[in-house]
């Protein structure tokens, strides 16, 4: 189980980081329902790239034309010694992890048939507001807020909401009262949720 020492959080759950993500991101955003030709997710936290697989292979298996966009926002990226050994976890995902590895290796952007990926290394807090898109939808991953508040300042979030397209949505695992009410005032209808496993709550919402 990889754990940042840095911020002292693990990377994804302790009990079926795949069973998380489909639950937080992929439900909480209303995907694959959502799912459309050019559909293009961003994301704060890359991490292990564990939601990035996730999402391809819930992609893949929806049968559409064309590559999923996905963009992350990530500070401090795993080596790809790391990323492959987090990754042995779930070997069911190992045919997507291995070109997702090499990529990362090699410093490229993964580019297939089915994927375009740009992570954009880097604070968030300077590097979002000179991205040049707009996501569908939002993965909000970072670390606990109590642990890495900087991802989660209402200044991020209102930059999260000016990314987004019209109706586009977010999602995240986290209930933090502060989240939310920076979510909310960044322009998003906010809900809470049951959460994925001991977590009694997360949020996901709709740009308004």
């Amino acid at each position: 189980m990889p754990v940042s020492r840095r911020f002292d959080d693990p990377y994804f759950s302790l009990e079926d980081g795949v069973a998380e993500t489909e639950h937080v991101f992929l439900r909480g955003n209303g995907i694959p329902q959502r799912f459309r030709p050019g559909f293009h997710i961003a994301e704060l936290g890359f991490g292990t790239g564990l939601n990035l697989l996730v999402a391809w292979r819930a992609w893949i298996d929806a049968g559409l034309e064309g590559p999923l966009r996905f963009t992350s926002f990530e500070a401090f990226a795993l080596s790809a010694e790391d990323m492959a050994r987090a990754l042995q976890a779930y070997p069911a995902l190992a045919e997507l992890a291995a070109p997702l590895v090499a990529a990362w290796e090699s410093g490229q952007d993964l580019r297939t048939d089915t994927l375009h990926l740009n992570v954009v290394l880097g604070d968030a807090r300077e590097t979002l507001p000179e991205w040049g898109g707009q996501a569908d939808c939002w993965f909000l991953d970072g670390f606990a807020p109590a642990q890495n508040p900087e991802l989660w300042e209402p200044a991020l979030m209102a930059q999260v909401a000016r990314h987004t397209a019209p109706e586009g949505s977010f999602a995240t695992y986290t209930a933090a009262g502060a989240v939310r009410r920076a979510l909310a005032e960044a322009g998003f209808s906010v809900e809470r949720l049951p959460g994925f496993g001991r977590k009694r709550h997360m949020t996901a919402g709709r740009l308004v």
